[in-house]
């Protein structure tokens, strides 16, 4: 492994470098990533984020959205970057798959690659890792990566501070999930006391919806909510036909598994939604209960124990039943 001297001194000299993060990405994703920007440019390196897909429109209000490149708007451009880069930053994912397309390009550079990220069994494509299953977003990762590996606290100002606020928030569930310590709290005052306006960036996130997303909230929570009493389990399923009537864009279905959870006894919510592509599944749970294990071994994805996700090639209506079906293997945790 690359060890974080030789990283310094690599870092000493301006650089040309890409920072990337997983597909679709969140607020933790894109937060972490314009936030690592932002330090970066201050030191005069050449950099470049690049998201393997677009991203939600309620994220693009952040300090350097402007310069976020596309993949897949700029395929030809994106890959010229990714193989004359001297760093690739690999933030909030730990595998390749989770880049698409990218993947290749990122594992062939001859760039190194520096992991910053809090899931769980990384793979080993990386030369560098700066990751934490504990800790509550990525986000919190690279502000600790810039003040203590790096010694770069000076240059937290307010761009860098408030995308690194925007991806603690979002991640830890405006400060209510477990992992939200006493440690959050101290850096989210430090990002704070540099500039980031907590009650503003609340408000461009979460209170920046559509007509037509809230219009498909309220349909998916008065007509395709199912609560499964028995193994205190709700979950929420949505046609490709019903994505098409209302008009449902990146990041208009993000949280509203989060509304099945909030049922008073329930400790599994799954939120399924039939994409172009795929089924997409989406798991949230309370307490100790592993989502990320259902979903590890029956949808081909993964996550964190309270939060994870999957996909299949199967219908809606399959992946639906499948799920109903796993249930009766975990009903005694569900019951407790």
């Amino acid at each position: 492994m690359f060890d974080i001297a030789s990283l310094r001194e690599l870092l000493a000299q301006p650089q040309k470098i890409v920072i990337t993060t997983h597909h679709k990405p969140d607020g933790d994703a894109l937060g972490s990533s314009l936030g690592l920007y932002q330090y970066l440019i201050q030191l005069g390196h050449h950099t470049t984020v690049i998201s393997p897909t677009d991203y939600p429109d309620f994220l693009s209000w952040m300090p350097g959205n402007g310069e976020v490149m596309i993949y897949t708007e700029n395929q030809d451009a994106a890959a010229q970057l990714i193989a004359n880069a001297a760093i690739i930053f690999c933030l909030d994912f730990n595998a390749l798959g989770r880049i698409n397309q990218m993947g290749e390009l990122v594992g062939a550079s001859p760039a190194k690659k520096v992991m910053i990220d809090h899931h769980l069994e990384p793979e080993d494509f990386d030369d560098y890792r700066y990751w934490d299953i504990n800790a509550c977003a990525t986000a919190q990762l690279v502000y600790h990566f810039i003040v203590e590996e790096l010694g770069g606290k000076k240059y937290i100002n307010a761009d860098v501070a408030t995308c690194l606020y925007t991806g603690i928030m979002t991640d830890s569930g405006s400060f209510r999930f477990p992992g939200t310590t006493s440690a959050v709290h101290r850096t989210v005052a430090d990002l704070i006391d540099a500039g980031a306006v907590n009650w503003r960036i609340h408000e461009l996130v979460y209170s920046n919806s559509s007509e037509e997303r809230l219009r498909f909230l309220g349909h998916c929570l008065s007509e395709k909510l199912a609560v499964l009493h028995e193994y205190n389990t709700a979950l929420i399923t949505v046609s490709r036909e019903e994505i098409e009537k209302y008009n449902v864009q990146t990041g208009d279905t993000e949280g509203i598994v989060n509304y099945a959870l909030s049922i008073t006894g329930i400790r599994l919510a799954a939120f399924i939604v039939e994409r172009n592509d795929k089924v997409k599944l989406s798991l949230r749970s309370k307490g100790d209960f592993p989502a990320n294990e259902i979903c590890k071994k029956y949808f081909n994805g993964g996550g964190h124990r309270n939060a994870a996700g999957g996909a299949s090639d199967d219908t809606l209506e399959q992946v639906t039943n499948q799920f109903k079906a796993i249930l009766p293997e975990y009903k005694t945790l569900l019951i407790q």
